[in-house]
């Protein structure tokens, strides 16, 4: 059989010892599974896409249609169109992705990540438009992954630069994903349900899951989906992480509309395709084949309290422990780094002495904070722990593993299912 494509672009530096191949295998077989081309046709095929405990079929349309936005928007696409007929589209993808799909049927559209930009409210009102231009027995098929809030931007009440300023401050909060759709959601003209509003025709939405929870109304803040919060509630995040008087204009109208009132916005049905737990399962699958004693776990909030959870389960030798999830990092300094190498950083500090042991901890979608790596994998050498804690201080845990040769490189992967790690022994 033909060897597969190694997606690990680093995998040979990297793979300094047989443990840190076997590492880099266990990965790899988690970035396969969250490949869109090994979930999409379990829903869609010619005649029909599975929902629920339904279906809907495709032949009751005279058109299908599909608007797709995220970082496995492309990837998506390519697979939905493999399976079942499309007639037109568009793909919104992160700016610095090129895209899997190619010709004239899909227009594709490369916008602002993690900040929203000009290009993100040029595809949002081409996607609203796109959308309304639908007749009656068409059917547009939403296909949502995580990347989407900032790709689409339609800023209502406040400006683009406020909105951007905004984010940048719920970036460096350490507030939730949850949290930070919450507020993108209310000062938004496309998201939360607000997409799908006015539709002539039928719609659903495919959803691949970044969220704790897979809530599908919080990935990519939900444009086709069904909204639940209010105004209030975003209010009441600004105000947990002391951002009111830092994005005043945010604020502002956030409490207008609170004052406004009004229940949840309606949306399309929602069916959630693919949720970080697919990759763990490929892991473990990956792991056992190899002979180990391996388990799983998920880690969300704070990367300390996360990183304490992990060295409360290490393995055993010859064992492999598995861990997905997607944690928040409060950032204190100007470094360079992300969730996943700060998490690789923490594991790393406090296991010396523990036995010898692979750490390693990456993005799906191959990207990890400010940095241009997906995470990062070192075996726990001897460090010192004063270097360590500068490093964090700096929130530079970039700086530290690229100089140690430790990090990991795939580039964008067209796909995300949150983050994907392991610790094995």
């Amino acid at each position: 059989p033909r060897a597969r494509p190694v997606l690990i672009r680093n995998f040979r530096d990297l793979a300094t010892s047989s443990r840190k191949k076997e590492s880099l295998q266990v990965l790899e077989a988690g970035l396969r599974a969250a490949d869109p081309a090994a979930i999409v046709p379990r829903y869609v095929t010619r005649g029909e896409i599975r929902m629920g405990g339904g279906a809907v079929r495709l032949s009751k349309y005279s058109a299908v249609y599909t608007v797709a936005f995220g970082k496995a928007a492309d990837a998506m696409t390519r697979a939905f169109d493999a399976a079942a007929p499309v007639k037109a589209g568009i793909i919104v993808i992160p700016r610095g992705s090129r895209s899997v799909v190619t010709g004239r049927k899909f227009r594709i559209f490369n916008a602002g990540h993690p900040r929203p930009d000009r290009a993100s409210v040029r595809a949002a009102k081409e996607s609203l438009k796109f959308v309304r231009n639908r007749r009656d027995g068409e059917l547009v098929v939403f296909l949502a992954s995580g990347g989407g809030s900032s790709l689409l931007a339609l800023p209502d009440g406040v400006t683009l630069e406020d909105k951007m300023h905004a984010t940048d401050l719920l970036l460096r909060s350490g507030a939730s994903i949850r949290e930070f759709n919450c507020v993108r959601r209310h000062v938004s003209g496309i998201k939360g349900g607000r997409l799908a509003e006015g539709m002539r025709c039928d719609g659903v939405a495919l959803v691949m899951s970044d969220v704790e929870g897979d809530d599908p109304s919080v990935v990519a803040s939900g444009p086709a989906c069904r909204d639940e919060t209010t105004h209030a509630d975003a209010l009441a995040v600004m105000k947990k992480y002391g951002l009111t008087g830092r994005a005043p204009e945010v604020a502002r109208a956030l409490r207008e509309g609170a004052r406004r009132g009004g229940g949840p916005r309606e949306g399309v049905e929602c069916e959630v395709i693919a949720t970080n737990a697919v990759c763990l399962e490929a892991m473990l699958r990956a792991a056992r084949r190899g002979g180990r004693e391996a388990e799983s776990m998920q880690v969300f909030g704070d990367v300390k309290e996360a990183a304490r959870s992990i060295l409360g389960r290490l393995p055993g030798p010859g064992g492999c422990l598995v861990f997905g999830g997607e944690t928040t990092v409060r950032v204190l300094g100007r470094g360079a780094g992300g969730r996943n190498q700060e998490m690789v950083l923490r594991l790393l500090k406090n296991t010396q002495g523990a036995g010898r042991l692979v750490i390693a901890s990456m993005g799906t979608d191959g990207i990890d904070g400010n940095t241009p790596y997906a995470g990062a994998i070192t075996e726990n050498f001897k460090a010192d722990a004063g270097e360590i804690k500068r490093h964090l201080r700096e929130s530079d845990s970039g700086g530290y593993l690229r100089r140690a040769g430790a990090t990991i490189v795939t580039g964008p992967t067209h796909t995300n299912l949150m983050d994907i790690g392991l610790v094995m022994a």
